[in-house]
């Protein structure tokens, strides 16, 4: 239990990093030249694989890789949407409640054997 409670906290903190990198040049670096936004966004991106390489790592010894997949998008999303409403200030849809919904679906689809 304690590999996947790890294995949560390491992905989560990794998607955060995947966040900013995919998306907060959209508004942080919008009047510059798409390829300072690259160069940004990857310096970002280094945080988030030394994260996300020992959580998977991690994972792996409890979980089976379909597993890990859907339990970082299930993450993913919840990183994502208070990052579109707070940060980048794009209002609430109730399409990412729907959204979530189908994901938690993929999740229990995907534990229930276990």
């Amino acid at each position: 239990m304690r590999q996947i409670g790890l294995t949560v906290l390491l992905l989560s903190l990794s998607n955060v990093f995947m966040t900013f990198a995919w998306y907060a040049h959209l508004r942080d670096l919008s009047g510059k030249p798409w390829f300072v936004a690259a160069l940004a966004s990857w310096g970002i991106a280094f945080f988030e694989y030394m994260l996300q390489v020992p959580a998977n790592r991690i994972g792996y010894n409890v979980m089976s890789l379909g597993q890990l997949k859907i339990l970082q998008e299930a993450i993913t999303l919840s990183v994502f949407v208070p990052f579109a409403v707070y940060y980048m200030k794009e209002p609430f849809k109730l399409d990412y409640v729907w959204a979530g919904l189908c994901v938690l679906g993929a999740v229990y689809f995907i534990f229930r054997g276990n």
